[in-house]
Protein backbone atom coordinates (compact mmCIF):
# COMPACT_ATOMS: atom_id res chain seq x y z
CA UNK A 1 0.00 0.00 0.00
CA UNK A 2 1.10 3.21 -0.37
CA UNK A 3 1.33 6.17 2.35
CA UNK A 4 -1.53 8.22 1.33
CA UNK A 5 -3.67 4.68 1.51
CA UNK A 6 -2.61 4.10 5.05
CA UNK A 7 -2.76 8.01 5.54
CA UNK A 8 -6.61 7.27 4.63
CA UNK A 9 -7.26 4.45 6.64
CA UNK A 10 -6.02 5.68 9.78
CA UNK A 11 -7.71 8.73 9.49
CA UNK A 12 -11.23 6.77 8.21
CA UNK A 13 -13.61 7.28 11.62
CA UNK A 14 -16.62 5.30 9.50
CA UNK A 15 -16.11 1.95 7.98
CA UNK A 16 -17.55 3.65 4.77
CA UNK A 17 -14.59 5.76 4.37
CA UNK A 18 -11.95 3.21 4.07
CA UNK A 19 -14.23 1.71 0.97
CA UNK A 20 -13.58 4.47 -1.50
CA UNK A 21 -11.45 4.75 -4.35
CA UNK A 22 -11.29 4.54 -8.10
CA UNK A 23 -13.27 1.25 -8.05
CA UNK A 24 -15.75 2.03 -5.67
CA UNK A 25 -18.31 3.41 -8.01
CA UNK A 26 -17.28 1.41 -11.05
CA UNK A 27 -20.68 0.28 -13.30
CA UNK A 28 -21.42 -3.88 -12.83
CA UNK A 29 -23.82 -5.94 -14.32
CA UNK A 30 -25.56 -6.23 -10.84
CA UNK A 31 -26.58 -2.59 -11.15
CA UNK A 32 -29.75 -3.19 -13.17
CA UNK A 33 -30.62 -5.85 -10.81
CA UNK A 34 -30.20 -3.52 -7.21
CA UNK A 35 -33.20 -1.84 -7.46
CA UNK A 36 -34.78 -5.76 -7.50
CA UNK A 37 -32.88 -6.12 -4.51
CA UNK A 38 -33.85 -3.71 -2.34
CA UNK A 39 -37.77 -4.18 -3.21
CA UNK A 40 -37.48 -7.71 -2.12
CA UNK A 41 -35.41 -6.84 0.64
CA UNK A 42 -38.20 -4.32 1.75
CA UNK A 43 -40.95 -7.50 0.89
CA UNK A 44 -39.50 -9.80 3.45
CA UNK A 45 -36.86 -11.78 1.43
CA UNK A 46 -33.03 -12.15 3.50
CA UNK A 47 -31.73 -15.20 2.17
CA UNK A 48 -28.88 -14.40 -0.96
CA UNK A 49 -29.04 -17.84 -2.51
CA UNK A 50 -33.05 -17.22 -2.87
CA UNK A 51 -32.73 -13.90 -3.81
CA UNK A 52 -29.65 -14.81 -6.73
CA UNK A 53 -31.99 -17.62 -8.09
CA UNK A 54 -34.76 -15.28 -8.58
CA UNK A 55 -32.27 -13.00 -10.63
CA UNK A 56 -31.30 -16.07 -12.71
CA UNK A 57 -34.81 -16.40 -13.96
CA UNK A 58 -34.66 -12.73 -14.83
CA UNK A 59 -31.24 -12.96 -16.79
CA UNK A 60 -28.63 -12.31 -13.84
CA UNK A 61 -25.32 -13.96 -16.09
CA UNK A 62 -23.23 -13.76 -13.02
CA UNK A 63 -22.74 -15.70 -10.19
CA UNK A 64 -23.75 -16.07 -6.28
CA UNK A 65 -21.13 -13.99 -5.30
CA UNK A 66 -21.69 -10.92 -5.89
CA UNK A 67 -25.47 -11.20 -4.73
CA UNK A 68 -23.82 -12.73 -1.44
CA UNK A 69 -22.01 -9.71 -1.12
CA UNK A 70 -24.05 -6.90 -1.83
CA UNK A 71 -26.87 -8.11 0.59
CA UNK A 72 -24.13 -8.14 3.48
CA UNK A 73 -22.60 -5.12 2.60
CA UNK A 74 -25.43 -2.90 1.64
CA UNK A 75 -29.07 -4.00 2.63
CA UNK A 76 -28.30 -5.69 5.92
CA UNK A 77 -27.50 -2.31 7.12
CA UNK A 78 -30.73 -1.46 5.81
CA UNK A 79 -34.20 -1.91 8.34
CA UNK A 80 -36.32 -4.63 7.31
CA UNK A 81 -40.49 -3.82 7.97
CA UNK A 82 -42.03 -5.72 10.56
CA UNK A 83 -44.36 -7.68 9.15
CA UNK A 84 -46.99 -10.95 9.84
CA UNK A 85 -44.68 -14.07 10.13
CA UNK A 86 -45.84 -16.60 6.95
CA UNK A 87 -47.06 -19.53 8.06
CA UNK A 88 -44.96 -22.61 8.24
CA UNK A 89 -45.33 -25.88 5.95
CA UNK A 90 -47.05 -27.85 8.21
CA UNK A 91 -49.68 -25.49 8.95
CA UNK A 92 -50.37 -24.99 5.21
CA UNK A 93 -50.39 -29.02 5.10
CA UNK A 94 -53.12 -29.29 8.08
CA UNK A 95 -55.49 -26.35 6.08
CA UNK A 96 -55.58 -27.75 2.52
CA UNK A 97 -55.78 -31.62 4.70
CA UNK A 98 -58.44 -30.53 6.68
CA UNK A 99 -62.28 -30.76 5.44
CA UNK A 100 -63.58 -26.97 5.04
CA UNK A 101 -66.33 -27.56 6.35
CA UNK A 102 -63.88 -28.68 10.00
CA UNK A 103 -61.41 -25.46 9.44
CA UNK A 104 -61.51 -23.04 11.85
CA UNK A 105 -62.71 -19.18 9.68
CA UNK A 106 -58.80 -18.09 10.91
CA UNK A 107 -57.30 -20.61 9.45
CA UNK A 108 -59.41 -20.68 6.41
CA UNK A 109 -58.50 -16.71 5.94
CA UNK A 110 -55.13 -17.93 6.02
CA UNK A 111 -55.00 -20.33 3.92
CA UNK A 112 -56.95 -18.19 1.25
CA UNK A 113 -53.96 -15.52 1.30
CA UNK A 114 -51.73 -18.31 0.81
CA UNK A 115 -53.57 -19.63 -2.04
CA UNK A 116 -53.68 -16.35 -3.95
CA UNK A 117 -49.87 -15.79 -3.24
CA UNK A 118 -48.91 -19.10 -4.99
CA UNK A 119 -50.80 -20.30 -7.98
CA UNK A 120 -48.85 -24.49 -7.58
CA UNK A 121 -50.51 -24.31 -4.47
CA UNK A 122 -53.87 -23.67 -5.47
CA UNK A 123 -53.72 -26.51 -7.69
CA UNK A 124 -51.97 -29.05 -5.57
CA UNK A 125 -54.83 -28.24 -3.17
CA UNK A 126 -57.42 -28.71 -5.57
CA UNK A 127 -56.40 -32.04 -6.31
CA UNK A 128 -55.70 -32.86 -2.63
CA UNK A 129 -59.36 -31.60 -2.07
CA UNK A 130 -61.17 -34.22 -4.74
CA UNK A 131 -58.89 -36.92 -4.18
CA UNK A 132 -60.24 -36.49 -0.34
CA UNK A 133 -63.87 -36.62 -1.94
CA UNK A 134 -62.87 -39.90 -3.39
CA UNK A 135 -61.39 -41.61 -0.54
CA UNK A 136 -64.73 -40.15 1.58
CA UNK A 137 -67.65 -41.21 -0.52
CA UNK A 138 -66.32 -44.42 -2.29
CA UNK A 139 -65.82 -43.24 -5.42
CA UNK A 140 -63.27 -45.29 -6.98
CA UNK A 141 -64.87 -44.91 -10.63
CA UNK A 142 -63.26 -41.38 -10.90
CA UNK A 143 -59.92 -42.36 -10.09
CA UNK A 144 -58.22 -42.58 -13.52
CA UNK A 145 -59.75 -39.20 -14.68
CA UNK A 146 -58.24 -37.81 -11.30
CA UNK A 147 -54.83 -39.80 -12.47
CA UNK A 148 -54.44 -38.16 -15.46
CA UNK A 149 -55.27 -34.55 -14.27
CA UNK A 150 -52.46 -35.20 -11.71
CA UNK A 151 -50.17 -36.73 -13.92
CA UNK A 152 -50.58 -33.68 -16.31
CA UNK A 153 -49.54 -30.89 -13.19
CA UNK A 154 -45.89 -30.50 -14.65
CA UNK A 155 -45.11 -27.35 -11.87
CA UNK A 156 -46.01 -30.09 -9.02
CA UNK A 157 -43.63 -32.81 -9.82
CA UNK A 158 -44.27 -34.71 -6.35
CA UNK A 159 -47.90 -35.01 -7.01
CA UNK A 160 -47.15 -36.44 -10.80
CA UNK A 161 -45.35 -39.14 -9.57
CA UNK A 162 -47.75 -40.05 -6.98
CA UNK A 163 -50.47 -40.24 -9.24
CA UNK A 164 -48.31 -42.66 -11.79
CA UNK A 165 -47.33 -44.78 -8.81
CA UNK A 166 -50.87 -45.29 -8.65
CA UNK A 167 -51.05 -47.19 -11.98
CA UNK A 168 -48.40 -49.91 -11.16
CA UNK A 169 -51.87 -51.40 -8.99
CA UNK A 170 -55.11 -49.78 -10.34
CA UNK A 171 -57.50 -52.28 -9.74
CA UNK A 172 -56.36 -52.52 -5.96
CA UNK A 173 -56.41 -49.39 -5.52
CA UNK A 174 -59.62 -48.71 -7.14
CA UNK A 175 -61.47 -51.90 -5.47
CA UNK A 176 -59.96 -50.03 -2.24
CA UNK A 177 -61.61 -46.72 -3.17
CA UNK A 178 -64.82 -48.54 -4.25
CA UNK A 179 -65.26 -51.44 -2.02
CA UNK A 180 -66.81 -50.25 1.25
CA UNK A 181 -64.38 -53.43 3.65
CA UNK A 182 -60.83 -52.07 4.37
CA UNK A 183 -58.34 -53.19 6.87
CA UNK A 184 -58.23 -50.09 8.69
CA UNK A 185 -58.96 -52.31 12.31
CA UNK A 186 -56.64 -54.83 11.51
CA UNK A 187 -53.76 -51.86 11.13
CA UNK A 188 -55.25 -50.36 14.23
CA UNK A 189 -54.19 -53.34 16.21
CA UNK A 190 -50.86 -53.67 14.51
CA UNK A 191 -50.27 -50.35 15.39
CA UNK A 192 -50.75 -50.72 19.07
CA UNK A 193 -49.02 -53.29 19.27
CA UNK A 194 -46.03 -51.20 17.93
CA UNK A 195 -46.65 -48.84 20.75
CA UNK A 196 -46.57 -51.54 23.29
CA UNK A 197 -43.37 -53.11 21.99
CA UNK A 198 -41.52 -49.18 22.01
CA UNK A 199 -42.55 -48.57 25.49
CA UNK A 200 -41.01 -51.94 26.78
CA UNK A 201 -38.02 -51.47 24.56
CA UNK A 202 -35.03 -51.99 27.01
CA UNK A 203 -37.02 -52.95 29.79
CA UNK A 204 -37.61 -56.27 30.04
CA UNK A 205 -35.09 -58.25 32.46
CA UNK A 206 -35.09 -60.50 35.66
CA UNK A 207 -36.65 -57.37 37.68
CA UNK A 208 -39.86 -56.90 35.38
CA UNK A 209 -40.36 -60.40 35.50
CA UNK A 210 -39.52 -61.15 39.05
CA UNK A 211 -42.26 -58.37 39.71
CA UNK A 212 -44.80 -60.09 37.19
CA UNK A 213 -43.99 -63.26 39.28
CA UNK A 214 -44.79 -61.46 42.39
CA UNK A 215 -47.96 -59.73 41.54
CA UNK A 216 -49.45 -63.43 40.17
CA UNK A 217 -48.74 -64.85 43.60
Amino acid sequence: MTLNTILRFSRATTPEEMFTGRWQHRATRLDAYKSYLDQRWQEGCTNAWKLWEEMKVQGYPRGYASVRDYVSRTLRGKPQPVGPRPPSDRAVTRWILTHPDATAESDRIQLKAALANCPELTALAEHVRSFAHMLTHLHGDQLPDWIEAASATTELPSLRHFAQHLLRDLDAVTSGRTLPWNSGVVEGHVNRIKMLKRQMFGRAGFELLRKRVLLST
